[in-house]
Formats: structure tokens, sequence, C-alpha cells
């Protein structure tokens, strides 16, 4: 029989590479602001809010904060590092104005950090007081993450359309919030259970929206190309009128 703690850190590392799959999602979009030289109409909000939630949770996994956490801090460290990363890339093809905005939000992120663990580990005198201290703000932090999925879920039943939900995404979001609440529940933390239960059941929500929308999805992509095929026929058959009125005018 496996015991608890060999059980947990199968469970942890399995967390950690779902949770990896979910910060390198958007490489694809950093290569085409890469590629084109700018950050066009894309928000740093989503990678500012990750940096700083992912500094949280490095804090509490600490063992002057959490004890017995190790994984935690593992793929937040991880995770920490590649938003950094993107928010550089932001940053470099960012207009002056944005630029400025996102180091100064950046600035006031790692300040605040500081600050925490500067307070936290010189008036909490216990494990218990620390990770109480900082396990609320990143439960607030991750319910914050998890919950913005919601207005793309509103826009989905909206049009009845997936298109801007891409499913892989949306699997990797359940399947991550299901292994850190089993991370959770072997040796109870409620600071990670209820954020990733809360996020399993968004990650159901949007699995569900999927199958509901799947086949109206393909019908309305169908229907466009359809649409686009059309107008391309008819751009031929103007083209063929034209020649034609061409040469009547050449005979002329």
């Amino acid at each position: 029989m496996v015991d608890k703690a060999t059980a947990r850190m199968v469970v942890g590392i399995l967390g950690n590479i779902i949770s990896l799959i979910l910060f390198t999602s958007p490489v694809p979009t950093f290569i085409r602001i890469w590629k084109k030289g700018s950050v066009e109409q894309y928000s740093p909000a989503p990678y500012l809010a990750t940096l700083v939630n992912c500094g949280l949770w490095t804090l509490y996994g600490l063992p002057w904060v959490h004890p017995h956490s190790i994984l935690v801090v593992t793929i937040n460290g991880t995770g920490f590092v590649i938003e950094l990363l993107y928010l550089l890339l932001f940053v470099i093809y960012s207009d002056k104005k944005k630029k400025l905005k996102v180091l100064l939000i950046m600035l006031a992120e790692f300040i605040f950090l500081g600050v925490l663990a500067l307070v936290v580990l010189t008036i909490g005198h216990t494990t218990k007081l620390r990770s109480t201290i900082v396990g609320s703000l990143c439960m607030l932090g991750n319910v914050m993450m998890y919950a913005s999925p919601l207005s793309v879920m509103t826009l989905v039943i909206t049009t009845k359309s997936v298109e801007y939900m891409p499913f892989f995404l949306s699997l990797a979001s359940f399947a991550n919030g299901i292994c850190w609440t089993s991370y959770a529940l072997i040796r109870f933390d409620p600071f990670i259970a209820a954020p990733n239960g809360l996020g399993t059941l968004f990650g159901m929500a949007q699995l569900i929206l999927y199958a509901t929308y799947y086949k109206s999805t393909k019908q309305q992509m169908a229907a466009r190309q359809s649409k686009v095929e059309m107008g391309l026929v008819d751009m031929g058959a103007n083209g063929d009128s034209e020649k034609m009125n061409g040469q009547v005018h050449n005979h002329k």
C-alpha cells in the first residue's frame, strides 16, 4: 500500500508537469509578438497577475512558512521566472507609455512581495501563523486567476461557439485543478484545496460548454467558409465578364 507522503509526492509531480504546460501555453503569442516586433492589442494584465500569484505561492511553499511543500516552490518558482521573461519581452516590444506602466506595476509587485516576506518572517513567530497570512493572500489570488475564464465562457454561451476557447487549455486547467486539489486533500491544506477545487469546477464547466457547442461551432465555421468560397466564385465570375468586356472593346 502506498503511504500518504509518496502519494502526495507523485500527485505533486504530476501537478508540476500540468502547471508547466499551462505556464508555457502563451509561448505562441510571444513568438508572434517577437516576429511582428509589436505587442499589438495584447494585454499584460494576465502575466502581471500570474507573476505576483506565483511569487506568493513560492513564498508560501518555503520551509520557514509552510514546511513539506517543496513541490509548490518548484513549480511556482519556475512559473515566476517564465512570467518574468514574458513581461520582459512585453516591455521590449511596447511603446514608451505602456512600457513605463508595466515596469511600474512590476516594481510595485516586487516591493509588495519583498515587504510581505520581511513582515511574515519577522513578525510571524510560528509556521502556522505565517502559513495563514500568506495562504490567505494566495487563495485570493488563485480564485481571481481561476475566475478569469468567466468572460470567455460568457462569450461561448452568447455566440454558441467555442472557437475562442481552446480545448487543450481547458482540459489542462481541469487536470491542473484535480491534481492540486488531490495534493491538498492527501495532507489537508485548505489554502491549496479551496481555490483549486474551484478551479476544477471552472475547468469542468468549460469542458461541458465545449461538448455542448462543439457541433454548432463546426456548423458556423463551415457556413463562414462556404460564404468565403461563394465570394471567390463571384469574384471569378466578375473577372471573366470584365475580360470579355475588354475583348469586346478591343474588337471595336
